[in-house]
């Protein structure tokens, strides 16, 4: 049964893939504010900000650079959360790990489900790459190398964004950790399961879809969320990782592999023992040094 639901979906939400890719495109990019001072002398010898990229008060980052004057590769973290909570404080142990490495690093807050329906949190990623690029100098920031880097909902944002247009300026590499590739599959394993994670995650993907399922009207919000369909040779190489076992299963990541590979982008997908999801998952033991090694191959 759930193979017929997810076949159906499938059917359903092809019918107007292209024109919704073509018509998420990106606002006009902002001027920073900055809500938090430089603090030169501050952790480490780093500088630290809090940047507003859009109106909306979950439209914010924080950056952490060092202010030495060289170009330094970056990386953007993109917290998970089921695309309805979540948020980047629960990431300053990962952005500060990877400022001291060198990176100059973007910790994003964006809109949730709550907040706006899909594509808004896409947008909200290109909007604020897009901000970090134009003021590139004052973050010690090279924009032409670059990765991201995201966790759960957060990963499914992060390969929505690797996978948008046909490439986007600078970036080298997208990371998943546990991603959601594809919510349509999520949709259908949640439908008949005694797993309640399963079933949450469907309820999420149908909130972010703008609250309806995945026919008539709302089939071409559903056909822009899947992350494989807008699959072109100029996509970022990816490299995903999940539990064997948890509620986010690695053949989410095996079909995106499966269509990046036909237009010849690499996809690594990589499987850990157990059931960890998302941030639990990058702390266990060899995780991070195989994200972090991964990176350096990309951006250095």
């Amino acid at each position: 049964m759930r193979t017929a639901v997810f076949v159906s979906a499938l059917a359903l939400a092809a019918v107007a893939l292209t024109p919704v890719a073509a018509s998420a495109s990106m606002e006009p990019t902002p001027a920073p504010t900055v809500d938090t001072p430089v603090d030169a002398e501050g952790i480490g010898g780093l500088s630290v900000e809090t940047v507003q990229y859009g109106p909306h008060k979950r439209q914010s980052m924080d950056v952490w650079w060092t202010p030495d004057g060289q170009q330094r590769p970056g990386i953007f973290l993109i917290h998970g959360g089921w695309w309805s909570s979540g948020d980047k404080k629960y990431m300053k142990e990962i952005t500060r790990g990877y400022a001291e490495l060198g990176y100059t690093v973007f910790n994003l807050n964006y809109r949730l489900s709550g907040d706006a329906a899909w594509p808004a949190q896409r947008t909200d990623a290109l909007t604020a790459i897009a901000t970090a690029r134009k003021h590139a100098d004052r973050y010690a920031f090279d924009p032409n190398n670059y990765v991201l880097v995201g966790f759960s909902a957060g990963g499914h944002i992060a390969a929505a964004v690797g996978t948008y247009g046909d490439g986007i300026g600078g970036l080298k590499g997208v990371v998943g950790l546990s991603p959601i590739i594809s919510p349509l599959r999520a949709y259908a394993d949640g439908e008949k399961t005694t797993d309640a994670n399963k079933r949450r995650l469907r309820s999420a993907a149908i909130k972010l879809a703008g609250g309806c399922p995945p026919k008539g009207k709302c089939s071409r919000v559903w056909a822009s969320m899947e992350v494989a369909w807008h699959a072109s040779r100029k996509d970022a190489p990816m490299l995903t990782i999940h539990s064997e076992n948890e509620f986010v299963p690695p053949v989410q990541s095996e079909l995106l592999k499966q269509m990046l590979g036909q237009v010849g982008v690499q996809v690594s997908v990589f499987t850990q023992p157990g059931t960890n999801h998302s941030s639990p998952l990058y702390r266990e033991p060899g995780v991070a040094e195989r994200v972090q090694a991964w990176i350096a191959s990309r951006i250095g």
